[in-house]
């Protein structure tokens, strides 16, 4: 089954989860990059948040543009699509 035949329910909830996990990832790189926790490269771990930041946001516009949509899950995806913005902005401006 394509991503786009899904329910806009199920698709803010897997926004939901890569904008956390492409956050919570981009949070521990930054960490670890002022205070040297591990002796690692931090840019694949860089590069992995982004990308799950941007397939959550692209999620979330995904179910802005669909048809049909519940007016409660339009203002849940407006909400989403701006806060991964601001995010995915946050963590590209940190590199």
């Amino acid at each position: 089954m394509k991503w786009t035949d899904q329910p806009e329910g199920v698709l803010l909830q897997r926004s939901f989860i890569f904008g956390i996990t492409g956050n919570v990832l981009g949070t521990l790189s930054i960490f670890n990059t002022n205070f040297q926790f591990l002796e690692a490269p931090m840019g694949p771990l860089n590069g992995v948040a982004i990308l799950l930041q941007m397939i959550g946001l692209s999620l979330a516009v995904l179910v802005l543009r669909k048809r049909k949509v519940l007016k409660e899950n339009l203002e849940k995806a407006k909400v989403m699509t701006m806060i991964l913005s601001v995010a995915l902005l946050f963590f590209i401006l940190s590199i």
